[in-house]
Formats: C-alpha cells, sequence, structure tokens
C-alpha cells in the first residue's frame, strides 16, 4: 500500500477513474449488445433506430477514452454494412411475394 500523500491520493483517484471507465465501457459494449441482437432477429426498423443509437455510443467512447477512433471507424463501417444488408434483403424479399 502507499505510503506517502501523493501516492494514497493517486490510488484514489484511480479507484474512482476506474469505475467511470468501467461504467463508460459497460454502457458501449450493452449498446452493440443490443445492435447485434437487433441486427440476429432481422428487423429492419428496429436495427437502424438503434444503430443510431449505438453510433452515438461508440463516438462518445472515443471522447471518453474508452476505445480508439480507429477502431471506433472500424466498428460502425462493419455495424452499417450489416444493417445496409438486412435492410436491403427485407425489401427484396417483399418484392418477391408481391410478385407471386
Amino acid at each position: 500500500m502507499a505510503n506517502h500523500v501523493s501516492s494514497l491520493k493517486r490510488a484514489r483517484q484511480t479507484t474512482k477513474r476506474t469505475a467511470v471507465n468501467r461504467s463508460n465501457r459497460s454502457s458501449f459494449r450493452s449498446s452493440l449488445r443490443a445492435l447485434r441482437e437487433a441486427l440476429q432477429k432481422g428487423d429492419a426498423k428496429e436495427a437502424a433506430a438503434q444503430f443510431r443509437t449505438t453510433v452515438s455510443a461508440i463516438d462518445k467512447s472515443v471522447q471518453k477514452g474508452v476505445i480508439h477512433g480507429n477502431t471506433a471507424s472500424r466498428y460502425k463501417s462493419r455495424l452499417n454494412a450489416r444493417v445496409k444488408a438486412i435492410s436491403a434483403t427485407k425489401p427484396a424479399s417483399s418484392k418477391k411475394a408481391a410478385a407471386r
């Protein structure tokens, strides 16, 4: 354990910052999980709505230093591609059903 006043203060700061970082990381991961579940269900509208909130959470996590900016860009790009793929398959399948 720390003995100096400055190191005791640093230990206190570390515990507080660790808690804040853990909370931020948890909310970021929860948002990602919710979007992935919406994608898995195949509901295009729900996935699009969840995508907007997830992108916001990703951007906030970059601002707070939870993830790197390039990592955020990679996440957003891949998730956007998946959302587009789901929204593209839904209307195509309804067109096929209408043609029959």
